[in-house]
């Protein structure tokens, strides 16, 4: 058994050996170390190997999906070896033949179709990479729903493809290495990524690959696919059937996805913005959060694709917002349609589970449903005439498959469907004869049995006639002595007895066969009719796979049209202008966030327009500036989704790029300081920029000397303003640059406004038309708690620093003032005691003194 064990773990070097023995997967040697690691579970030894005990762990059959989403999730891969006969079958071979096992499946990060190992509203990408000239082809695959992307960008973007797809598994050729390998992305999340040889990414091979899967000769008539696209796509198929062995899942044809119909939105602005998860990693608090009102699964997935793929095509950003508008407009509507929807599962996940041969007769159950709502979601909508062309585009989807309903209808029972196939009861009585009487003799034999015992009395006479069972000659007619002449020639005699005989008919020996299989005839039956009606399914696999496409955006849609209902949205206005006018605009999460706290946000408009696309904002420390720059960020994203936005009204012309650079990040895996990273990520942004992008930028140039920092800062906003003529938030504490709003023209200066009251300042959170003076950094200090002591030296260096600072070749000589104790009148009281002379009437005075001192400030 263990040489059969090393000669699989052989060809399966780089996962864990799931090796079925009996009720349960043992794991042998290194494997059993790390499994037992992982899973916290015995590591036991047993028998020995050249002298030593083989370690060893298992994990019971019956649960093992449980044990293996904890390993997938550690990035771990799992060989699944089955048994592939039963030991009856192996002993005919010989008395020591071992059975036979083979590997049916690895399970890897990025092949997974069940839904305990995956997050039902996201989507899990299998990615390849490789290279051509100056090009990187990155494909992806989601074998859970069949998607299958290919996208082309350069070395310097790879990052933001990557970061957009997020993929569970990365697969790279040895010989894209040197190209890619240094990608932050990859650098980040090394263990997702394995290398593959580069004959794996052969485009004559994949091209060979991709015909024989979809049964066409040549691939023109999905698309044109360069050699580059086909390698990488052939590579994603290869290893797909490399891991799901003898089942092959079903995926729609590769489709190009071209940049130019997307919002550009880099990887260090994706996660500055918080798009799909919070810099903290969580979900909780991202825009995506915020915005999934969504009712299923399919809905929750779409509105993350879209999410991650802004549009930048005018006419479909406002197809998408007329489908919101006419639910927000249509409330009954709305309503019904949620209700429907939540009854929706997930069928994409279904499908691809059936076509792999992990399916259910749950599965079947909910292809089932989803074909009985179709009726009732398209009567909702038809019965109004003002439908937008995105919602009778999305119902011209939703067919009516009344012959495949019909079908499942008739074969799989109301309820209690079981989870596997394996445990029977699923098919209704009445659809197939053959397995009613199956049923019929397992459920009904003991029945069967007293029908022949009562015929046999009646025929023999015999009034004592039994029929019995043993384990040793199965069922038997018993007869006593008394009675033996009167027992028919065609009873069988089987033994004698003492007080009477044993007798067996032909009848009664095919009656007892039938019983005794009936059972394991019965499933045989269930699980072969079970096999038919998936085929039938998968003959309109495509078809349900539009529905379920159409169905998640009206998901989406009435999701927006109900997230605009609670909190105030409207629609933007989205046109090819350069125009970007807000009014009362807010930020979504801080204001939900609020809302909770029984808080108010306080709204604020913004106007780039000619004139002032380029806005110099200064101001303290926690007044807002962060929050303002990212929600007029956030507008556009939501906007570009065909989302309605957080103001009271928006006009907002195309953006082809966002960029955000807030914040401050360093790479050191990559070995970039934190300067470092925020210059390269400035030089994206002014290299990248058009006049039709948007860019956020939050203090630049502060991670240097002051007069490096200032020189780096005044040139970005020169050039962004001269060269790119882009839209433009810039905020920053170098108040010397408020002068140019005097030198370029379309530049205007705003700040936060503040109220300085009885020593302290109030923020209030409002953009108004101006320049700060001062930063107010020393009274942020005070807030975070600051020692008084520190805070009160910091003051007497600032003083002296404005008053005394000096500029002598380009170098900022000051002489700091030394230090001045500061004796407070709380101190000089307290110095001023003598415990030793306090009677207790005294002590007492003393502590209500020290109490008055306090409740006056003087700490």
């Amino acid at each position: 058994m263990m040489a059969q064990y090393f000669a699989i773990k052989e060809q399966h070097k780089n996962a864990l050996l799931f090796y079925r023995l009996g009720d349960f997967y043992e794991l042998f040697y290194e494997d059993a170390i790390t499994a037992s690691k992982a899973l916290d579970i015995t590591l036991t030894k047993r028998g020995q190997n050249q002298g030593e005990a083989i370690p060893m762990c298992g994990i019971p059959f019956h649960a093992y999906e449980n044990y293996l989403s904890r390993l997938i999730r550690q990035g771990y891969s799992v060989a699944i070896c089955e048994q592939m006969e039963t030991p009856e079958e192996a002993k005919k071979r010989g008395g020591k033949s071992v059975v036979q096992r083979d590997v049916v499946r690895v399970v890897t990060p990025g092949t997974l179709t069940e839904d305990t190992l995956l997050n039902a509203g996201l989507p899990n990408y299998l990615c390849a990479i490789n290279t051509s000239d100056d090009q990187v082809i990155c494909g992806f695959v989601d074998i859970s729903t069949g998607v299958f992307l290919l996208e082309t960008s350069d070395p310097l973007t790879l990052d933001t493809v990557l970061e957009k797809y997020s993929p569970s598994e990365v697969l790279i050729s040895e010989s894209a290495r040197s190209s890619v390998e240094r990608a932050s992305y990859i650098v980040t999340h090394r263990k997702k990524v394995t290398w593959q040889p580069a004959s794996r990414f052969d485009s004559y091979t994949g091209h060979k690959r991709l015909c024989q899967m979809y049964q066409v000769s040549t691939l023109e008539s999905f698309g044109h696919f360069s050699d580059d696209e086909i390698s990488v796509a052939g590579a994603l198929v290869d290893y797909v059937s490399l891991t799901q062995k003898q089942h092959m899942p079903r995926l729609s044809p590769p489709k190009k996805i071209r940049s130019d119909g997307f919002l550009f939105i880099d990887a260090q602005t994706r996660r500055s913005l918080e798009l799909t998860m919070t810099l903290k990693g969580e979900y909780k608090g991202s825009i995506l959060s915020f915005l999934d009102h969504t009712t299923n699964n399919l809905g929750k997935r779409m509105l993350y694709e879209q999410v991650s793929h802004p549009l930048s095509n005018v006419q479909k950003i406002n197809e998408r917002l007329d489908g919101v508008a006419f639910y927000a407009h249509h409330t009954d509507v709305r309503r019904s349609l949620r209700d429907l929807l939540k009854q929706v599962p997930d069928i994409e996940r279904c499908l691809s589970r059936l076509s792999v041969g992990r399916g259910s007769p749950r599965d079947l159950d909910a292809i089932r449903n989803v074909l009985g709502l179709i009726p009732e979601i398209k009567t909702l909508h038809l019965r109004h005439e003002d439908l937008p062309i995105i919602l009778t585009r999305s119902l011209h989807l939703l067919k009516n498959l009344d012959e495949l309903k019909d079908e499942l209808d008739k074969a799989i029972v109301e309820s209690g469907l079981p989870v596997l196939t394996r445990d029977g009861g699923f098919i209704r009585l009445g659809y197939s004869p053959q397995l009613d009487e199956y049923i019929q003799l397992r459920d009904h034999g003991k029945e069967l049995l007293e029908q022949m015992q009562a015929r046999y009395v009646q025929e023999t006479g015999i009034s004592t006639l039994k029929i019995k069972y043993n384990q040793v000659i199965g069922y038997y007619i018993e007869i006593t002595q008394t009675h033996k002449d009167k027992v028919p020639d065609w009873f069988i005699l089987r033994q004698t007895l003492v007080n009477g005989q044993r007798y067996v008919t032909h009848e009664l020996a095919e009656l007892q066969e039938k019983i005794l299989s009936a059972s394991a005839k019965a499933l045989e039956r269930e699980q072969q009719l079970f096999e038919e009606l998936v085929q039938k399914v998968l003959v309109d696999a495509d078809t349900l796979s539009l529905m379920a496409k159409a169905l998640a955006w009206l998901d989406v849609a009435a999701s927006h049209a109900e997230l605009s209902k609670h909190f105030k949205l409207v629609r933007p206005v989205v046109d090819d202008s350069k125009a970007f006018q807000i009014d009362s605009g807010r930020h979504p999460i801080v204001e939900e966030a609020l809302i909770f706290e029984h808080q108010t946000f306080v709204p604020n408009s913004c106007d780039l327009s000619k004139g002032q696309s380029l806005w110099l904002m200064t101001g303290p420390n926690m007044a807002g500036k962060s929050t303002f720059l990212r929600q007029n960020a956030l507008m556009i994203v939501m906007s570009h989704i065909g989302c309605f936005v957080p103001a009271a009204t928006a006009h907002i012309g195309v953006v082809d790029r966002l960029f955000s650079r807030i914040g401050a990040s360093d790479d050191l895996a990559s070995g970039k300081s934190t300067f470092m990273v925020e210059m390269i990520e400035t030089a994206a942004i002014l290299n990248q920029a058009t006049e039709s992008s948007f860019v956020i930028l939050d203090e630049i140039g502060r991670g240097t000397a002051t007069y490096d920092g200032m020189s780096i800062a005044h040139a970005t906003v020169e050039h962004l303003h001269n060269t790119n003529q882009c839209r433009t938030l810039f905020a920053t504490h170098y108040h010397e640059l408020t002068h140019l709003e005097k030198e370029l023209a379309n530049t205007a200066c705003y700040t936060m406004a503040v109220q300085e009251w009885n020593n302290t300042i109030l923020f209030k959170h409002q953009v108004i038309r101006g320049c700060a003076d001062r930063s107010y950094g020393i009274h942020v200090a005070e807030i975070a708690g600051f020692p008084r002591d520190a805070l009160h030296r910091a003051e007497s260096i600032l003083e002296h620093l404005e008053a005394k600072a000096q500029s002598t070749e380009g170098q900022t000589i000051v002489s700091v003032p030394k230090p001045v104790k500061r004796i407070s009148e709380l101190d000089k009281f307290v110095m001023g005691l003598n415990p030793d002379q306090l009677s207790p009437k005294d002590a007492l005075d003393v502590v209500y003194k020290l109490k008055q001192l306090i409740n006056n400030g003087d700490k």
